[in-house]
């Protein structure tokens, strides 16, 4: 922009404006000026300030509500889709963005009315056409299509559509769900969802939550699914392919067993089968999908996944969702195992210490969902403590020999799980590994009885909400009545490997 010199004034005839006038022409100004501020509103943050992707998310508003419409096809790879997003806007919104990564913008309307749409990258910019007002509930209809893509994260794997041939999945750990539907794709706003997918007849689509209705018409068919409780969208999935599926119904009334206290109260039968060797009947309804590639060595897996949940909620209290279920895929499907929700998603057959670990991630990530994605210790350290008390439980290996084991490990001492380096770490051996030793040090120092109470009231204090690291030391310093500054400061942030006492 020039820098331009203003004009003299010109010499006016007309009589002075006395200081009075003046005064109230400024006042006047003043107050327009104000109003027209209030009218226009401001433009909501493109992104949520977290250290490691300071563009994820979106300011201004909070999603209360995701409506997905999917239709697939297969032997293309094409994907059209709508998004109504139900959301509040937190202050006066003159603008707001979405994130969103790849496919083509249709069209956008917000309550009801076309909006204009600019677009830079990953960030989808929405100007509605009337301010939107702080605590005012709207609806945004974002109407897409494409080849959805496939995302390279900062540690070089991969996720968002990972296609293979016929068969499709979606995987949103820590960014991919951007890449099949626009949102606020932080996992600090959390919302409920209704995904309805139209793959060809013959083909199944499987998502979270619990079918609500599945329908064929003119040679496709429509599957609906419902998610109640609320959930971040990098657990969000959709598994498209030749999946052989089967349900289970949970125990009638069913909110989960009676917990009682003390590290015994997680003994429950080994296996997921009856002394008779009738299958055991589930907390929750169940719901597997598994590549007909898989169903063999799958088949006991899936014999074990009744018994797990059982265990799971004896150990960490009530189960936090309606269902449960998994979705075993083939080996080339993706690269690892993903916790989404109430269905983990397994590359093939696995260890079932690997399905352990990815049911414990209901709990803990699903349920109780990190602020940021410099917590991912806690998602990652529990589900691996619960893989060494499932080993104590079914192996009789001790967790103490797991922790001295996961302390020889030199890749677990690379860097405090409280505080990894860059993004590219945040699923790296420390925040597994060193984070659960984090716990066991914690139930060291309290004891059994009180480190299972905390743990349980951990999560029944903040079920479906989200946490921070220093909400969780609070907790159990507060809980327990001790001052645990030792360990906060050897184990979870310490830059050398502590000594053992």
């Amino acid at each position: 922009m020039d820098q331009r010199t203003p004009a003299a004034p010109a010499v006016s005839a007309a009589p002075l404006v006395t200081a009075a006038t003046a005064a109230a022409l400024a006042l006047f100004l003043l107050v327009g000026c104000t109003a027209d501020a209030a009218e226009h509103g401001t433009r909501g943050a493109a992104g949520v300030g977290d250290r490691y992707f300071p563009r994820l998310g979106n300011g201004g508003y909070d999603v209360q509500h995701y409506g997905l419409e999917l239709d697939y096809v297969p032997s293309t790879g094409r994907l059209k889709g709508t998004a109504a997003i139900t959301a509040r806007a937190t202050q006066d919104l003159s603008a707001f963005n979405l994130d969103f990564a790849g496919m083509t913008v249709d069209s956008v309307t917000v309550g009801g009315k076309k909006a204009t749409v600019h677009r830079a990258g990953t960030e989808l910019t929405l100007r509605p056409r009337a301010v939107l007002s702080r605590g005012d509930t709207f609806r945004t209809v974002v109407r897409y299509a494409g080849v959805p893509r496939r995302i390279t994260d900062p540690d070089e794997s991969h996720e968002g559509w990972l296609r293979k041939g016929d068969r499709a999945v979606g995987l949103g750990e820590p960014t991919g769900s951007m890449a099949w539907f626009p949102g606020n794709h932080h996992p600090s706003d959390k919302a409920s969802y209704d995904i309805r997918i139209t793959v060809p007849e013959g083909v199944k689509a499987i998502s979270n939550g619990e079918l609500r209705s599945e329908r064929t018409s003119a040679g496709r068919t429509a599957f609906a699914w419902h998610s109640a409780e609320p959930m971040a969208s990098y657990l969000a999935t959709v598994a498209i392919g030749p999946y052989k599926t089967n349900e289970v119904k949970g125990k009638k009334g069913t909110k989960g067993v009676k917990v009682t206290e003390g590290a015994k109260a997680a003994k429950v039968p080994k296996s997921a089968k009856t002394p008779k060797g009738q299958a055991a009947v589930p907390v929750v309804p169940l719901y597997t999908a598994v590549d007909p590639t898989a169903a063999e060595d799958g088949a006991e897996l899936l014999a074990e996944l009744p018994g797990i949940i059982e265990w799971e909620t004896k150990t960490f209290g009530p189960y936090p969702f309606s269902s449960a279920g998994v979705i075993i895929g083939r080996e080339d499907d993706s690269e690892y195992a993903l916790e989404t929700q109430t269905k983990p998603f397994l590359p093939g057959p696995t260890s079932v210490g690997t399905l352990v670990h990815e049911v414990a991630h209901q709990w803990f990530g699903n349920s109780v969902t990190p602020k940021s994605w410099q917590d991912m210790w806690l998602n990652e350290g529990f589900a691996e403590y619960a893989e060494w008390l499932w080993e104590e439980h079914s192996d009789d290996i001790p967790v103490q020999q797991s922790f001295d084991e996961a302390y020889g490990d030199d890749d677990n001492w690379a860097f405090p799980p409280g505080r990894p380096p860059s993004a590219a770490n945040i699923s790296d051996s420390p925040v597994y590994g060193r984070g659960a030793m984090v716990l066991h040090r914690v139930r060291v120092a309290v004891g059994d009885e009180a480190f299972f109470r905390i743990v349980r009231g951990w999560l029944r204090t903040h079920r479906h909400g989200n946490v921070s690291t220093d909400d969780f030391t609070a907790y159990v310093e507060k809980e327990s009545g001790q001052d645990l500054r030792g360990v906060w400061d050897a184990w979870l942030y310490g830059d050398s490997k502590p000594t053992v006492v």
